[in-house]
């Protein structure tokens, strides 16, 4: 069976969660300010969030996520 990956939307705070590890970690600021990236202690990325998901209309979001620790 492959990786678990869960995603959450919430409607009424407009926020789309999306994890690829359920495992500690923190959220850190990408070049997008919607747009938040979930880290473990190693920085390895383990996971994403975007912010008023719903108000995206103009142009589609686009960023790279990788982890800044070699």
């Amino acid at each position: 069976m492959g990786k678990e990956i869960k995603i959450w939307y919430d409607r009424e705070g407009d926020y789309l969660e999306v994890l690829f590890e359920s495992k500690k970690g923190y959220f850190r600021e990408t070049e997008n300010d919607a747009v938040m990236e979930k880290v473990d202690e190693e920085g390895n990325i383990i996971g994403f969030s975007i912010l008023k998901v719903s108000r995206i209309k103009e142009k589609p979001i686009s960023i790279s996520l990788k982890s800044r620790i070699p």
